[in-house]
């Protein structure tokens, strides 16, 4: 009988984590895992990955697990950033731990396009190489794969290590977008009004206007998260920037403010997809188009969309059937040429590019009129390329996400909804940065850790950490570790983060000289128009000033709230939130009060 060999610890760890990666559809180990070189059935070849390179570390995010028949893999465009190292991590948290938190100057939330687009240091995207239609398809990709390694190595020696931020290391989400830009008539770029020079890199809209010589319609997203007189300021300031730039304000959710800060979702009737906006992009469109495209449907639709969200009744059959939608195989989409016709046979084609998180998704539910495409706060939610038909002449083209190279801080990022709270390894240092650009106090009404019940309470005199911050969060809402029960800081700062990427807590970049401009801003005469548009009906009715309801009913909201962390990778904006719940359970700790809990 042969001798048994001796199993260590460390081989039955690595047997388990092989063996739980072919469940997940996995072809190998974490190392050697070629995430977008999956096969894609018998015959089919594979698509190059130039993650795994040589001379950056990267980690993938949002795996999902592999179908069983193999024709679609759900992390082909999943988003690739490089790791940070361990030292890194501990060095932040170290000082969320330690650094005393002071607001800053408002002239601090002030930010111009070059302090994080910098012209000197290279920050472009890559190009697709020359090509033509003799070359083969194996040709082609082996090309695009060494001119995106070119491109890496350029940019990471005219930037140093630290200075970059996350952005997107997998070349199959490029193409995605080389294709979109090629395919596309009018290219529709959204950005999330917080944080617009963040999401609107100046090399895009070069390439587009000089190099393809098509026209950009950029989308100001979300602005009901936003002071109305700020998102003038920022359409001004965009549109002097750049000449050519047609500058759009829309919103998905007009007058539907969050009640609560812990309200899951808002609060809506059950009627259609409304928007604040789709008037204006088609308005821009026939602007650009100049008669040579039939835009006529598109405003009907509009209006019968109008017509039907005034009178909350149900989308007609022939709507509904009227939305057509498209798959692109991969050799379509790699044959289209970049200087082709213009508005062919009459349709005009919109191809909604943009950041993850900025909202592509609901505007484009919100053009066809009803939901099309789910929705999540989750980047990187949308997995592959779709056209729609809105009507026979208008055609919607929907890009994944992609985050471009910057020099912006990467807690600004988080902020943002760039990267994933749930796999971010140090959570407290953008907790810090939030609390600092906002009043955090008087919104999350928090209890010092190391306040003494015999003393006074005065949270506003007492120096507060980033640490400090996620502690009281844990200890109010009662998010407490498995085995020990102590405070889960790490599920609190989640959470902290979770209700800035949504809006509950707002903090909004400013142009460069807002704050002396402020009262200018505040008597424009289109300051009317924004506010129509956001649906509110005073001026002052302005991000973070919620009105105080009843303190049973607060309790009731926040009792009913199933946190974020359960269902971060599900559709935010599905149907409507119930106001009366059969079958719910009191906490009596929130009836009796937080001072007469024991």
């Amino acid at each position: 009988m042969p001798r048994k060999k001796p199993f260590s610890n460390k081989q039955k760890k690595k047997q388990l984590q092989v063996k739980r990666g072919k469940k997940r559809g996995e072809t190998g180990s974490s190392h050697s895992s070629r995430n977008a070189s999956v096969e894609r059935g018998a015959g089919r070849d594979r698509q190059s990955d130039t993650s795994d390179s040589e001379t950056t570390d990267i980690k993938r995010i949002n795996h999902q697990p592999g179908s069983r028949d193999g024709r679609y893999d759900p992390n082909r465009f999943r988003l690739h950033f490089e790791k940070e190292s361990k030292e890194e991590v501990e060095r932040r948290k170290k000082i969320a731990m330690e650094k005393i938190l002071k607001p800053v100057a408002e002239k601090e939330l002030e930010i111009d396009m070059n302090q994080i687009y910098p012209e000197e240091k290279g920050l472009n995207f890559p190009r697709r190489p020359s090509w033509h239609y003799n070359m083969q398809r194996e040709e082609l990709l082996r090309k695009e794969e060494k001119s995106f390694l070119e491109y890496l190595e350029v940019l990471h020696s005219k930037n140093p290590p630290g200075t970059l931020s996350h952005f997107e290391h997998n070349l199959e989400t490029w193409r995605q977008l080389w294709r979109v830009l090629e395919m596309s008539d009018v290219v529709l770029l959204i950005v999330d009004i917080r944080y617009p020079v963040l999401h609107f890199p100046p090399a895009v809209y070069h390439y587009i206007t000089v190099e393809l010589k098509k026209n950009i319609i950029l989308v100001l997203n979300k602005v009901d998260l936003c002071p109305a007189p700020l998102v003038l300021a920022w359409k001004h300031y965009l549109t002097k920037q750049f000449p050519q730039l047609h500058c759009v304000c829309f919103t998905s959710h007009p007058g539907q403010p969050y009640s609560t800060l812990l309200q899951k979702k808002r609060m809506r009737k059950k009627v259609r997809w409304n928007a604040g906006g789709p008037i204006h992009i088609m308005r821009a469109c026939q602007e650009i188009t100049a008669g040579r495209v039939d835009l006529s449907s598109w405003e009907k639709k509009i209006q019968r969309d109008a017509v039907a969200l005034e009178t909350e009744g149900d989308p007609a059959d022939d709507e509904s059937e009227s939305v057509l939608m498209e798959h692109h195989s991969d050799i379509a989409m790699e044959m289209n040429s970049p200087s082709q016709e213009l508005y062919k046979d009459g349709v005009l084609t919109l191809g909604c590019i943009g950041f993850p998180n900025v909202g592509k998704s609901s505007v484009l539910n919100s053009l066809v009129g009803r939901k099309v495409v789910s929705v999540s706060r989750t980047p990187g939610h949308t997995k592959y390329f779709q056209t729609y038909y809105l009507t026979p002449t208008v055609k919607l083209c929907d890009c994944p996400g992609i985050v471009f190279p910057s020099q912006v801080d990467k807690q600004l990022q988080i902020l943002a909804g760039i990267y994933p709270v749930s796999q971010l390894q140090e959570p407290y240092s953008s907790v810090g940065y939030l609390c600092e650009r906002t009043n955090f106090l008087s919104v999350l009404k928090l209890t010092h850790p190391d306040h003494s019940p015999e003393s006074p309470h005065n949270s506003s005199t007492q120096d507060w950490t980033a640490w400090d911050v996620c502690e009281a969060w844990a200890e109010k809402r009662g998010y407490k570790t498995a085995k020990a029960a102590r405070n889960d800081v790490y599920r609190a700062a989640n959470s902290l983060l979770r209700l800035a990427i949504d809006g509950r807590m707002c903090l909004c970049l400013q142009p460069p000289g807002y704050a002396p401009s402020k009262d200018e801003w505040e008597s424009h005469p289109e300051l009317s128009e924004i506010i129509v548009l956001q649906g509110r009906n005073d001026e002052k009715d302005e991000c973070g000033e919620r009105e105080e309801e009843d303190e049973s009913s607060s309790e009731l909201e926040e009792d009913n709230d199933r946190d974020a962390d359960e269902d971060a990778d599900g559709d935010d904006e599905d149907d409507t939130v119930k106001a009366d719940r059969k079958g719910f359970t009191l906490n009596m700790f929130s009836v009796l009060g937080e001072n007469e809990c024991v």
